[in-house]
């Protein structure tokens, strides 16, 4: 067992809504008239606590997958790093069973269960046989609800976290997104690092888990989402009679991350010394979308163009032409207000320059010369071709459901993906890059070497720099890093 995420009636007490779709032909999504993909059909089910249950019954193979997520994670954090001390302590002991226990029992009926936290959620997942459903599904209900947070194994937990953000600091590419989100956001929740860092983590004690889960784990800020071979019925009765009885408690307080968005008006650069590195890493871009944009779609179409395939403009001059770095890729991550754009690639030091200014060149082809039809056509193909097997596993469809409670887009991102990718004109693609890609005022964070790099990095805008081995990932300020 691990704690990494990648990405869990009678009808008086329940509001339902059915979302209606073909009948499923493959394991996943259904395959309708016109060649057209659409979400098989699912129930969503509200119990009087507010809690959300969504039900998809998937029956090509006897497995049950059960995804909870809650709504709270690191914009969450007012010491950093709790949300995700408190997922993972959920694994520590739970309804008076021992991590020893639950460990045991998992692994003797060969399934498995994850929590972990990410920006905006929270993430109970779970995978067993169906036959195991009344072993296992009081158990997930003990994680979320009961975890006992045994204070000797949180102690271990603590180190061990500690120990993997200072390891996890010896690969820049393991932590360079930590550091542009930092860059970016500052002190705006989106900027929270989700691992917190090793001076906050160690301030960190049980109660202070205990108080978090009080306070953001309740029925109202939860839904569930059970996806594989079981009866509906029958498994809206079970979860019914297991979290019915789950109260709300203290009224929850979320951020507005719709506020105080930063204005990024000038280029900045921050420069990360890794003084033994033989590379640089970096990372080039600006503020993106959120993950409900409507032109969400047709965005991943432009930007497959850019950096999202092997062949996308970025590998072809930085790896394939130049030889510069073995990858180059842009993608947009999406958050629920907000977002970033990234252009990542590595290279020599020696090479830092030149691969970064062809980063920057090839980039400016968005506007410069646009994407021409044949280009167009290509990644909407290849685009097409990559969205079924995203959602062929009852996993896949699991997670799905959950990122559709946590960001607020609903089916129609499934069943009218395929027109959406249709209906982009090479028009409608000048309009979206003019918009929506970051031309002006980039940001650049960049590990490595800083003898060698510092007169490169001041090229691209303002500097700032810091040690890896700093606490933190951007200590602009003491309290940045440490508590929001």
């Amino acid at each position: 067992m691990n704690t990494s995420r990648s990405t869990l009636i009678g009808l008086s007490n329940v509001v339902i809504c059915v979302c209606l779709a073909t009948a499923s032909i493959l394991p996943s999504v259904s395959f309708a008239a016109a060649n057209q993909f659409s979400l098989p059909l699912y129930e969503t089910v509200v119990l009087k606590n507010g809690l959300t249950i969504n039900l998809m019954k998937q029956d090509e193979v006897p497995l049950i997958t059960v995804n909870a997520v809650i709504r709270t994670g690191a914009v969450n954090d007012n010491i950093s790093g709790l949300a995700n001390l408190t997922a993972s302590g959920l694994l520590l002991g739970a309804g008076g069973q021992s991590k020893l226990k639950i460990e045991q029992s998992i692994d003797f009926l060969g399934a498995s269960i994850n929590a972990a936290a990410g920006k905006e959620g929270s993430y109970v997942i779970a995978e067993f046989m169906s036959r195991n459903s009344d072993a296992l599904l009081p158990l997930v209900q003990a994680i979320i609800i009961n975890p006992d947070f045994d204070a000797v194994e949180f102690e271990k937990l603590k180190q061990r976290e500690i120990a993997g953000i200072e390891r996890a600091k010896e690969s820049p590419r393991n932590v360079i997104s930590r550091y542009f989100d930092k860059l970016v956001f500052a002190d705006h929740p989106y900027g929270n690092p989700v691992s917190g860092n090793s001076d906050s983590l160690a301030t960190i004690t049980v109660d202070d888990l205990k108080s978090f889960h009080s306070h953001y784990y309740q029925p109202a800020n939860t839904a569930i989402s059970v996806v594989g071979d079981f009866d509906t019925n029958d498994m809206s009765k079970r979860l019914e009679t297991l979290f019915g009885d789950w109260q709300n408690s203290e009224q929850i307080k979320q951020p507005d991350s719709a506020k105080d968005l930063p204005v990024l008006s000038v280029a900045n650069v921050l420069l990360v010394d890794k003084s033994d590195a033989l590379e640089s890493t970096f990372i080039i871009g600006g503020m993106g979308i959120s993950r409900s944009n409507p032109d969400y779609v047709p965005l991943t179409v432009i930007n497959t163009v850019l950096g999202a395939r092997f062949t996308s403009w970025l590998n072809d001059e930085l790896r394939v032409n130049s030889g510069l770095t073995y990858g180059a890729r842009s993608n947009f991550v999406a958050y629920s207000k907000s977002g970033t754009f990234q252009i990542s690639s590595f290279t020599k030091t020696a090479t830092s320059k030149e691969t970064i200014d062809l980063a920057l060149k090839t980039y400016a082809r968005l506007w410069e010369t646009g994407i021409d039809q044949a280009t167009l056509d290509s990644a909407k193909a290849y685009v097409k071709g990559q969205f079924p097997p995203d959602y062929e596993t009852s996993s896949e469809l699991a997670g799905l459901l959950s990122d559709m409670f946590l960001y607020g887009f609903d089916k129609d991102f499934i069943n009218n993906f395929e027109s959406k990718v249709d209906g982009l004109t090479l028009k409608e693609s000048r309009n979206l890059i003019e918009n929506n890609f970051p031309k002006n005022q980039l940001q650049f964070v960049i590990i490595g070497n800083a003898a060698e790099l510092s007169d490169i990095a001041a090229t691209y805008g303002k500097v700032k720099q810091v040690d890896i081995k700093a606490v933190g990932f951007y200590p602009r300020a003491p309290s940045l890093d440490a508590a929001h």
